[in-house]
């Protein structure tokens, strides 16, 4: 396995284990920890790198990036409400996916049909 692929795996076990040691501490710094940018680096390394730095791949890799952001707002806020309302783990996930799923769906339907 090349270091560029190893590298995201490794660094993703290692958000993992900091989120579960911390969120004994603070709830809030394990939620942020959670939700940091750490694949967005590793998976631009990696593109950029088969790419050999061509600016267009980057340019399309980061712009899909863009819209994979919406979906994942409305995962979060769904799971968010879910829990203030008590539900419990596996239909809380569940319901996160199908709110990104939704507006996912939402958003490719709106690309395809303005342009």
């Amino acid at each position: 396995m090349k270091l560029n692929e190893l590298l995201p795996v490794a660094i993703s076990m290692v958000v993992i284990i900091l989120v579960a040691l911390i969120q004994r501490q603070s709830k809030a710094v394990a939620a942020v920890t959670a939700t940091m940018p750490v694949t967005i680096p590793l998976t631009l390394w990696i593109v950029y790198s088969a790419s050999k730095g061509d600016r267009q791949a980057v340019e399309q890799f980061t712009g899909g990036m863009m819209s994979g952001i919406f979906p994942t707002v409305a995962f979060v806020a769904a799971i968010w409400i879910g829990a203030r309302l008590g539900v419990k783990l596996l239909p809380l996930i569940s319901l996160g996916y199908l709110a990104w799923g939704i507006t996912l769906g939402a958003l490719l339907l709106l690309r395809r049909f303005s342009g």
